[in-house]
């Protein structure tokens, strides 16, 4: 017997009722890089004026009071949301955690805000070492993700297996959008390493600690919360959902909305179940954009 179709709603008010939290993907969802979707922003502010609580869970490597500055700059309003948990507030911990350790870092300088975060709470910058002597590695992405591709560090890569090291994958998206164009990010070379044999760490969707640090998060560490996850990402958003025991709306409109669409433009059904199929979770609703 064929699965029943998922359902597709018109706005978030359909489901609203059904959930006491909602925890948000932000990339794709609620801003693209370049700006906020006030569609979204609006939705999130008026769960929050029933009585809901939003936790905002990002694969963003940065910590998450980094985060939330971004948000600011992109007109994200303050009011739609409660909390912001990262992946790389949970790498953070991994690197306090390490304390001792010499690390090498392997992504762009702007990235430096996880280990200024990490030296705040550890009383002193964490060591940090080249890639011939560095105990692991905290990969945050590439180092120039506007020209290069994961295939360009195979001999990093290779360095890194040869030397028996661990990578801290501080964002496990492969690939995100900015501004309409597909950048790669930290999870690419993450899954480049695992294929060559590596040791990788991965912090974030769609893997339990980041959904359990949403509720602590929202002082909501009871199982019976209802949640609903919210993305469009079906590795990360409706596979995370999925092991987490939690329902999730998968936004068409995102990062798969070439790849389940027909030559004709609508929405295929076949690709849809294969992606479904893929992630091993099923969504409870599809829409095509996060609105009320």
């Amino acid at each position: 017997m064929s699965a029943a179709p998922v359902p597709a709603i018109s706005g978030l008010s359909e489901l609203a009722p059904r959930y006491d939290a909602i925890f948000c993907d932000v990339w794709g969802v609620l801003i693209d890089g370049v700006r906020c979707f006030p569609g979204a922003a609006g939705a999130l502010r008026a769960f929050r004026w029933q009585g809901g609580r939003v936790a905002l869970i990002t694969n963003a490597s940065r910590p998450s009071a980094e985060v939330t500055l971004q948000l600011d700059g992109l007109g994200v309003p303050r009011d739609c949301w409660d909390a912001v948990v990262s992946a790389g507030e949970l790498t953070l911990r991994e690197i306090v955690a390490r304390r001792g350790q010499a690390c090498f870092h392997l992504g762009p300088a702007q990235d430096r805000g996880l280990f200024e975060a990490a030296a705040l709470i550890l009383g002193a910058p964490p060591r940090q070492a080249s890639l011939e002597t560095a105990g692991y590695v905290v990969c945050t992405g590439l180092v120039d993700d506007q020209r290069e591709e994961p295939r360009d560090y195979d001999e990093r890569l290779r360095a890194m297996l040869g030397r028996g090291l661990t990578m801290l994958c501080a964002n496990p998206d492969v690939v995100v959008e900015v501004g309409g164009r597909r950048l790669y990010c930290a999870g690419a070379l993450a899954r480049r390493y695992e294929t060559m044999g590596g040791r990788v760490l991965t912090f974030g969707k769609p893997h339990g600690a980041i959904y359990d640090a949403a509720r602590v998060a929202l002082d909501a560490r009871e199982r019976s919360l209802r949640a609903l996850a919210i993305g469009d990402g079906a590795e990360t958003d409706l596979a995370g959902a999925g092991r987490a025991g939690i329902d999730c709306l998968f936004l068409t409109e995102g990062v798969h909305r070439e790849e389940i669409r027909d030559a004709a433009g609508a929405l295929d059904p076949e690709a849809l179940e294969r992606l479904f199929l893929h992630a091993k979770a099923r969504p409870v609703a599809m829409a095509g954009e996060l609105v009320w």
